[in-house]
């Protein structure tokens, strides 16, 4: 009996492709969403990792008062912000000439404005082992996350993380997206994609899909980290709240 790499490669060339790399990047794209490829984990394995990624996350969440929120302050303008002047703030809007909307004389409302307005990176690393591409994924707690904890992508983090302004650590496997040439790394798709307008104020955030050569050694990751193949994300999909909305943006153009 065939094994599933022999199998994939033999459509691979079975499919009649053009000298174009993209075009042949769709081609494989779409094999990659006919079965589950992995010879690493099976989707039930995945999902126990998943369910014991939640049981075993220590994240607490309190909703407490704006003006207890420690490094927080109001400013003479009105708004919301970090004491770093970094991350973002909370600012007011005035709509007005709205007739296309459901309030046609229009309205006052609070928005999340990020600083510079560009949020930061949601990039996905993919990787070839035996030939099959897998992409690397977190499961990651936010405490705005309906779970806490939801599949993101292999970076999510803002530039102001980027820049360490809260003090803490450099976000894992940052290094790839900010340097991919130092990497042994190419880039797949680079694009800055818009977020939701009703409560970002004109912010965008640069998705990346990241490949790292099949020889690059990634060293050993935390549990947090799991190599998925496209099926399978794509399977998970289905499930509620489980693939975040950063993922789902990135593999948009799969």
């Amino acid at each position: 009996m065939k094994n599933f790499k022999d199998s994939y490669n033999e459509i691979l060339k079975s499919i009649k492709t053009s000298n174009d790399n993209f075009d042949n990047l769709r081609v494989e794209f779409f094999i990659e969403s006919l079965k589950d490829w992995s010879e690493k984990d099976n989707l039930e394995s995945i999902r126990r990792w998943f369910i014991d990624q939640q049981k075993d996350c220590k994240m607490n969440i309190e909703d407490i008062p704006l003006s207890d929120c420690r490094g927080w302050s109001f400013n003479k303008n009105g708004s919301f912000s970090h004491d770093s002047g970094e991350f973002f703030y909370l600012q007011g809007l005035r709509v007005t000439n709205s007739e296309a909307r459901e309030v046609e004389t229009g309205w006052d409302q609070p928005i999340v404005t990020q600083v510079g307005f560009n949020g930061g990176i949601l990039g996905i690393l993919r990787k070839k082992f035996n030939n099959i591409p897998y992409y690397l994924l977190e499961a990651k707690a936010e405490p705005g996350n309906p779970d806490i904890v939801q599949i993101s992508p292999t970076l999510q983090a803002t530039f102001s993380n980027l820049k360490q302004a809260h003090g803490g650590k450099k976000p894992k496997m940052a290094e790839f997206f900010e340097f991919p040439d130092k990497n042994k790394s190419s880039i797949i798709f680079d694009q800055w994609m818009s977020e939701d307008g009703g409560r970002l104020h004109l912010k965008r955030n640069k998705g990346m899909l990241i490949e790292v050569n099949e020889d690059y050694d990634l060293g050993k990751l935390d549990q947090s980290f799991k190599w998925f193949t496209l099926y399978q994300i794509k399977s998970l999909i289905k499930e509620n709240s489980w693939v975040g909305p950063h993922v789902r943006s990135i593999i948009s153009h799969l």
